[in-house]
């Protein structure tokens, strides 16, 4: 599905490749053979997969700040990219409800800048992904996927900045750069995978507690979501990337990566899989919040698109990829070197 030898000496940018996609996308690329070069602010957590990883040895990086047009020109010039993944993101519902300025300021306007500063290198850069979110639909708490042509929407300002970025990308794709360069947007299900540690998340709350050895609270037992490991929606990025070079506008428009609509599940479902895995077991507790910020009951994505014209499809099952979380945080609590346990990893996906 991917080809190695297109991303062998390939000049990339990846901005945001110091969060959690970010950083096991630039660890792929960079096994692939890229040229990566990184944009980012530093990391958004302690611990984190970036400085856990050590990717700061592996690839040249210009920190900055993605609302600053200059600074995002300048890793632009630094990098002069063939290819451009955009991962740099305010991506958490709560703190968007406590900084609503702050995440359109990073989704949207940090979207512009990016694309504004590609304007004046589109003699190198053939293709673009900008990554969005499946909180980008309007929610209507369907027992179907969302489809790509579906409406676009948000009640909290993280989901409709998602929305806004979506509308960005596709108006400097057909009306501002016209044919000159690759745009497309990528919009995932729910990622789950080691080296997450963003708060107020699922995975990494029930890790932590698990690696502590103390309980973890689920709030919402019974929303249903498409998980899937980290690597299933990176595979599909990568794929995209590679067609809009070779095929443009063929490929220029929005694409879906989930698992089939049938194996969405439940909160609950997951944790108790993460459970049952864990060495010595995790103690769960219920309490749902009625306090606790909106949330939709069910939220699942229709990918068919992609695994028609991409020859895309998850490589790893839901029960695979929470097994490989598992591995994953228990090297963490051993002390392992985990820059070879995430390449580990990649290399047993790609097999």
């Amino acid at each position: 599905m991917i080809d190695a030898g297109f991303w062998r000496g390939r000049r990339v940018l990846v901005t945001g490749h110091t969060g959690f996609k970010g950083a096991w996308l630039t660890l792929w690329l960079h096994a692939l053979g890229a040229e990566v070069h990184g944009f980012a602010s530093p990391p958004p957590t302690t611990p984190s997969l970036f400085e856990l990883a050590r990717i700061d040895e592996l690839v040249p990086t210009t920190t900055g700040d993605v609302r600053a047009l200059s600074e995002v020109q300048a890793a632009v010039d630094a990098a002069r990219p063939e290819v451009v993944f955009h991962l740099a993101a305010q991506a958490l519902v709560n703190r968007s409800l406590t900084d609503p300025l702050g995440t359109y300021s990073v989704n949207v306007l940090g979207t512009v800048n990016l694309l504004e500063a590609l304007r004046g290198a589109t003699r190198d850069v053939a293709a673009v992904v900008c990554v969005t979110s499946d909180k980008c639909y309007v929610n209507r708490d369907w027992d179907w996927g969302y489809r790509e042509n579906d409406e676009l929407g948000g009640l909290d300002p993280y989901s409709s900045s998602k929305a806004c970025q979506e509308l960005v990308a596709a108006s400097y794709r057909d009306a501002v750069m016209g044919d000159d360069i690759g745009i497309a947007t990528a919009r995932a299900g729910n990622v789950i995978g080691g080296g997450d540690w963003a708060e107020h998340r699922l995975v990494p709350d029930v890790m932590q507690a698990a690696v502590d050895g103390r309980a973890v609270t689920i709030r919402n037992p019974h929303s249903v979501r498409p998980w899937q490991h980290v690597l299933n929606p990176l595979s599909g990025y990568v794929c995209l990337a590679e067609r809009l070079a070779r095929a443009g506008r063929a490929f220029a428009e929005a694409w879906n990566f989930s698992p089939p609509v049938e194996e969405a599940r439940s909160v609950s479902w997951l944790v108790e899989s993460l459970r049952r895995r864990w060495p010595g077991g995790l103690s769960v507790h219920e309490a749902p919040g009625a306090n606790d910020p909106h949330e939709a009951r069910l939220v699942k994505l229709d990918a068919s698109k992609a695994r028609e014209r991409l020859g895309w499809t998850p490589h790893w099952s839901l029960d695979r990829g929470v097994e490989a979380i598992v591995d994953w945080y228990g090297a963490y609590r051993e002390g392992r070197d985990l820059r070879d346990v995430t390449l580990h990893q990649i290399n047993a996906f790609g097999r």
